[in-house]
């Protein structure tokens, strides 16, 4: 990762570069499933979305963000539910991981941001840190897969800024 240094108000803020790679189901592991297109019909099974639902009632929507650029702060996690993400209209976008762990903050040494097509979603394990989605395009419509109240009373999130005195930008 390169370093920048940026100023905000006295306290100095560095900016990592964190290069995104391309996505696969192997490098993508330790943070939930890739899930990719399979033939109508195929019988259930572990290449299918892993889902954890159970702790309240699903929420099945389209977010619709906005131009949101590569360059992050704040990290999150949800430990009652996996999540699904994926973008419509087959744009491609990045995301920032940390693995699920059972803490507070994410472990920055295993931070990993991901170049995800437009083809395929993305389930998150129960607990995964994620930043984003981001991307360069004006704006993204997802569908996202959740607990109805998922970013009430589920929604954990590490600040780099203020603990940690950094802000991540995901390059290609």
């Amino acid at each position: 990762m390169l370093k920048q240094e940026l100023k905000v108000m006295s306290t100095t803020i560095t900016l990592k570069q964190l290069p995104a790679i391309e996505i696969t189901s192997d490098n993508f592991k330790p943070y939930g499933q890739l899930i990719i297109p399979s033939k109508d019909g195929k019988i259930y099974d572990e290449t299918d979305a892993q889902l954890n639902l159970a702790n309240g009632i699903p929420r099945f929507y389209i977010m619709h963000l906005k131009k949101r650029g590569r360059q992050f702060n704040h990290i999150t996690r949800h430990g009652q539910c996996t999540q699904c993400l994926g973008s419509l209209e087959g744009k491609e976008w990045l995301m920032a991981f940390a693995p699920p762990e059972n803490k507070n903050y994410p472990d920055i040494m295993q931070l990993k941001a991901f170049k995800i097509p437009g083809n395929c979603f993305i389930k998150l394990e129960v607990g995964t840190w994620h930043a984003g989605p981001h991307f360069d395009h004006d704006f993204v419509d997802f569908y996202n897969l959740e607990l109805s109240d998922t970013n009430v009373i589920d929604h954990f999130t590490y600040n780099f800024n203020e603990q940690d005195h950094l802000r991540f930008e995901i390059v290609l």
